[in-house]
């Protein structure tokens, strides 16, 4: 799709050369005359690159570079100045504009700036969308009772470095818990590290945490760090933790105690600054007492006990949570908002949810890929899968 450049400038015959060497490289270009039609023009449109004049009739460069600001803050704004008006666009860069070219405009780097200041644009458009997406899927939705005590629980816990220890059934959003701590954390800045306990074979459940020197064993070809050295200065969420071997829990709890680390096959220990918030979904006192959990660990883990409920035992959070969805979902698929109607809510509120807010959140979204404008009792009825149906 061809990117769209606005050139205002007073002079026929800059403007001449700026639309056809920007046209010649595949742009869509505008103009405008002076500054007032401009205004006019940035108003009603929206371009990927504005390059303007400093001194023009109606309203010179600054003017239209204050306007540009307040309508279209992402669009890259250029300004073309006479040699006598260096410092004026100078002032322009401190006010917001990406750059600027001197007249007459050495064309080699006005297509270099242009191609710079879009690709800047490019860049903070997909930060946005990342932060937004990201925040997004770190929401805590619902006003339960038990909802509203661990939100409360966080906000306590979160400037603190102390040890979380997250349960609940699968599904419930134990990882989300863990997030919204690090987000509301002194560490915020610092690295979020995720290890699924659960997804790592035992054998290699060592390496992973503590990394490995060259060497070390057979597939050891170069020296890898761990998820604690990754997580350094940050926080390291263990997930599954029920499911770690023996032997990794001993090696758990001494960097636990000691803030120290040894890769395998290494002797160096070092030193690793890690908050640890760690998940299950099993009962770890009846694991310590089948002798499967170490209990000087679980004591090392569970400073803050944090237990998620689940999806039955928060009901009247459902419709709250299936707004959400519905419009996260439609958002993502570029659809309209469906109507649901109230006994469809109902049904959805009803139903006996084992896979918790990861299985409500599956059915939301098939609901709104086969159901039509309005998603009915019938819909639910009909797309929601139940084990053994």
């Amino acid at each position: 799709m061809a990117q769209n450049i606005l050139v205002i400038d007073d002079e026929k015959a800059i403007r001449k050369a700026l639309i056809e060497i920007l046209t010649f490289e595949g742009f869509v270009v505008d103009e405008a005359t002076d500054g007032e039609e401009g205004i006019k023009k940035i108003k009603e449109n929206s371009y990927d690159c504005i390059l303007c004049d400093i001194k023009m009739p109606k309203k010179d460069g600054l003017e239209v570079l204050q306007l540009a600001r307040e309508e279209r803050p992402d669009t890259p704004f250029i300004v073309i100045s006479g040699h006598g008006n260096i410092e004026t666009a100078v002032d322009a860069v401190r006010k917001g504009a990406y750059d600027y070219i001197s007249k007459p405009p050495d064309l080699n780097r006005l297509l270099i700036t242009v191609r710079n200041a879009m690709d800047k644009k490019s860049l903070v458009s997909e930060t946005r969308q990342l932060r937004k997406r990201i925040s997004r899927g770190n929401e805590m939705i619902g006003e339960s009772e038990g909802m509203i005590r661990i939100q409360e629980t966080i906000k306590k816990v979160a400037p603190t470095d102390a040890r979380v220890l997250v349960t609940g059934e699968n599904g419930v959003g134990k990882e989300l818990v863990a997030r919204r701590i690090h987000e509301l954390s002194n560490r915020a800045n610092g690295p979020l590290i995720e290890v699924n306990c659960a997804a790592i074979p035992s054998e290699l459940i060592e390496s992973e945490l503590f990394g490995h020197e060259k060497g070390s064993f057979t597939s050891a070809i170069k020296q890898r760090l761990g998820k604690f050295e990754q997580a350094n200065g940050g926080t390291l969420f263990l997930d599954e933790i029920g499911d770690m071997s023996h032997d990794a829990q001993a090696k758990m709890l001494r960097a636990l105690q000691e803030g120290k680390i040894t890769r395998v096959g290494g002797e160096k220990e070092i030193k690793v600054d890690v908050r640890v918030i760690a998940a299950t979904n099993k009962n770890l006192m009846e694991e310590v007492e089948a002798k499967k959990f170490r209990m000087d660990l679980y004591h090392r883990l569970s400073v803050i006990l944090i237990q998620v409920p689940s999806l039955n035992a928060r009901r009247d959070d459902i419709p709250a949570l299936i707004t959400h969805f519905m419009k996260e979902i439609s958002e993502d698929y570029k659809q309209p908002l469906k109507e649901l109607e109230p006994a469809a809510i109902a049904a959805l509120q009803a139903f006996n949810w084992t896979g918790n807010i990861r299985e409500l959140r599956n059915v939301v979204e098939r609901l709104i890929i086969l159901s039509d404008k309005k998603i009915t009792k019938k819909d639910v009825e009909t797309y929601i899968v139940t084990p053994g149906r």
